[in-house]
């Protein structure tokens, strides 16, 4: 750990003498808002409690934040927040050790699942989705599962990103122009206001992104992570007056990004690899993503303490991504996925807040459908293996069998096909749910959770497979009419018999769970300033079908369920200059599922029930005021995960073994903290993050897949009239030099963001 990342965190925690004040959740946030965390409430419970009141371990970025740490983008919180972290760039995420995608490579349900404005945004598309943090109110990352208050995928957690709301009352307009030394551009506006006021209200904001890119494409002489992106979104606020009370808020949000793909490999066989970054790869990266969201949320107060809503969300999102598998100038390995989904979510909610019985009761109804197209260029391996097994059952001796197996994968290494696939999928999800808090006395309060879950999904699948190569002559290996030239002509066969055996037509199965989802716990507030809960509550992820690629037949598997034990503290203390928050957890999670190899060739695999594991830590949140003119804020996160056992079904043959590792991109710790500093005009910001080493990989030799960990520091200064600012800021300022992954035995891997100096401008009127 660097120096300076040193004398950050131990600012942050000399300053237990007073706490950041967080900007609230407000539709007119300013930088020089700033109010207690008091304030905060908390939307991803949708109790609409504040902070302090919420056992539940969630990290809130308010605007404030963003704008100091000059964050663009939902990945940049990941690895500012304690026990979450990017997975494989900017194509997934962990929460406390858990990927949003699953631990074990295997299921198609997610386990976190991210929200923009109410809209549950596909994983696949959140590598480019609406998820920019350009105009937003707030964002939470509530760890630990939110099966009770979520539902579906929700086993590790959520994500609830909110953007800045339409008002009534006041007229607003806010710019900004970004640019850093590798040639990024963003220039950002919004505005919007009353249209007839205290009534109707209109908000319409835009971005729009240009970066060049660092990584260059030698083959193709261009550079692999381009990038153009545009986000456009309206908010309509109503609140008519012939109607008190009643609240009305409409959003729409167009994305278009099309860029590199979701993460960037890079030759790490040259010398210089961290400032020369280049691949050679003979077709682009790339990643286009077409995101439409609608949603509608209506609420109305129906009685004292009673408040009724509706939420209806509709998404219509397009992934597509096209990959050079091999990395090298050969057209050997090219992946085209064409990812599409509509998604429309439909929430009615009865909130209760009175002086005994808080909480809310709700129904919820879920449908997605689409699926997978692909249409890839692919080479398997040839299964030297399998050909010599065959070889000496058809009676050839052991050597003979070995050599002749070599010396046909040496004239084809690689087995090339044509593969297309549609893989169409429809999930509907019906629940009904409730949260509720009981205050027992004015210190002493039970909660209680239950979601009877219903889930009816199907998933198709069709394949058709050809062989572009050329096969190897028998004759080049023995005259014809010889054992030898015979068997080559019967492995050619072979070869023919795997393409062939890897299509399908078309073939769907439907599967439908049902799950009850309790939660109870215990809430005590020893005063008005410390408080303590304990809860457990049980998640769920989903069964469903997997295809075998290589069989090209679809294996039923079932859900995996876990066990969650919470405890929480929340706390002020010197007269609420510092705010202290805590939760410890351990979880035992059960019929994991994970991916199974059945030995045909590297494609005989599909989704299987196998493991169990267990996993605990905890998070600390700590935010303080130094004087009038220094906050700092701090976080720290450890989790500790292991597989405890796996059991194989009969007929699998791999060879990976899970029992005893620990889950892929589970730091053990991570670090996170920062210092505002205000005198007069002038204000700055340093802010930096630790992640430690983590395994990218899965199972007895995972060692070999280790990455060091890494710091980043940030750093921001600007000078703020009120009405614009100017800065500069730096990422990366002491210039980390970190992988994020690479593959064992393989030259290419993923890196960390090199140092990067920018400037921009800012204006709110």
């Amino acid at each position: 750990m660097t120096p300076i990342f040193r004398l950050l965190l131990a600012s942050a925690a000399v300053a237990i003498a007073m706490p950041k004040p967080a900007v609230a959740q407000d539709q007119q946030p300013s930088p020089r808002d700033a109010t207690s965390s008091d304030d905060i409430v908390v939307i991803g419970e949708k109790s609409n409690r504040r902070v302090q009141d919420t056992p539940t371990s969630v990290a809130i970025t308010t605007p404030d934040r963003i704008r100091q740490e000059n964050l663009l983008q939902i990945q940049d919180i990941y690895d500012r927040t304690a026990n979450v972290g990017q997975t494989w760039g900017a194509s997934g995420f962990s929460i406390r050790g858990i990927s949003n995608r699953g631990i074990g490579a295997g299921g198609a349900a997610d386990t976190t699942t991210v929200y923009v404005d109410g809209a549950p945004i596909p994983a696949q598309a959140l590598f480019g989705g609406p998820t920019d943090l350009w105009d937003t109110a707030q964002v939470e990352i509530l760890r630990g599962p939110q099966s009770t208050i979520q539902g579906l995928n929700a086993l590790a957690g959520a994500i609830i990103l909110t953007t800045r709301d339409a008002s009534t009352t006041q007229t607003s307009a806010d710019a900004r122009v970004l640019w850093t030394d590798h040639t990024a551009r963003t220039l950002s506006v919004a505005a919007g206001g009353p249209l007839i006021r205290d009534e109707l209200g209109l908000r319409l904001s835009a971005e729009r992104r240009a970066d060049r890119g660092i990584v260059r494409n030698l083959t193709i002489d261009d550079f692999a992570d381009a990038l153009r992106s545009l986000n456009l979104r309206a908010k309509l606020h109503w609140t008519p007056a012939a109607l008190p009370g009643l609240d009305v808020q409409a959003t729409a949000n167009r994305v278009r990004r099309d860029g590199g793909y979701m993460f960037q490999y890079v030759d790490v066989d040259q010398p210089n690899y961290f400032a020369d970054r280049h691949v050679r790869g003979n077709q682009p990266d790339r990643g286009y993503v077409s995101s439409d969201i609608a949603g509608l949320t209506i609420g109305y107060p129906i009685g004292t303490g009673l408040h009724l809503s509706s939420t209806t969300s509709f998404n219509r999102t397009t992934a597509i991504i096209v990959a050079d598998g091999d990395g090298t100038p050969t057209d050997r390995l090219v992946f085209l996925n064409d990812n599409s989904f509509r998604t429309w979510t439909e929430e009615l909610r009865l909130n209760i807040d009175g002086p005994r019985l808080s909480g809310v009761l709700g129904a919820w109804a879920y449908s997605r459908a689409g699926g997978l197209v692909a249409d890839s260029r692919v080479a398997v391996p040839t299964p030297v293996g399998t050909i010599a097994g065959l070889l000496r059952a058809g009676g050839f001796p052991v050597t003979t069998a070995s050599q002749l197996a070599t010396a046909y994968a040496r004239a084809l290494p690689w087995i090339p096909l044509h593969y297309t696939a549609d893989q169409p999928e429809r999930v509907r999800n019906a629940a009904l749910f409730g949260d509720l808090r009981l205050r027992l006395t004015d210190r002493l309060s039970l909660l209680a959770g239950l979601r009877y879950d219903h889930e009816e999904n199907r998933y198709g699948a069709q394949t058709d497979t050809a062989f572009t190569g050329q096969l190897p002559d028998p004759s080049a290996f023995a005259t014809p009419g010889t054992p030898v030239y015979v068997a080559v002509g019967a492995i050619n066969r072979g070869v023919l018999a795997i393409v062939a055996d890897a299509a399908a037509a078309p073939a769907s199965r439907a599967r439908r769970f049902d799950a009850f989802l309790p939660k109870v716990g215990v809430s005590m507030a020893w005063s008005p300033d410390l408080s303590t809960a304990f809860t457990v509550q049980r998640a769920y992820r989903s069964g469903g079908s997997s295809q075998n690629p290589a069989r090209a037949t679809l294996v039923p598997y079932e859900p995996e369920y876990s066990w969650n034990y919470e405890a929480s503290l929340r706390s002020h203390w010197w007269g609420g200059r510092l705010s202290l928050n805590a939760n410890v957890f351990y979880v035992d999670w059960r019929q994991q599922q994970v991916v199974a190899y059945f030995g045909r060739n590297a494609y005989d695999y599909n989704t299987v029930n196998a493991a169990a594991s267990h996993l605990y830590g905890g998070e600390l949140e700590v935010q303080a005021r130094i004087d009038r003119h220094f906050d700092a804020y701090g976080t720290a996160g450890t989790v500790h995960t292991r597989y405890d056992s796996f059991t194989l079904p009969t007929g699998s043959t791999s060879q990976v073994e899970l029992a005893g590792s620990q889950f892929p991109y589970a730091a053990p710790l991570t670090l996170a903290g920062g210092i505002d500093g205000h005198a007069g005009r002038w204000r700055a910001n340093v802010n930096g993050n630790y992640r430690g080493p983590v395994f990218t990989d899965i199972g007895a030799q995972q060692g070999r897949s280790r990455v060091p960990g890494r710091t980043v520091v940030n750093a921001r200064l600007g000078y703020d009239t009120g009405g614009w600012t100017a800065f500069a800021f730096a990422q990366n300022l002491l210039d980390a030099r970190y992988v994020q992954y690479q593959a064992y035995g393989v030259q290419r891997a993923l890196l960390g963001d090199p140092q990067t100096f920018g400037a921009g401008w800012e204006l709110h009127l």
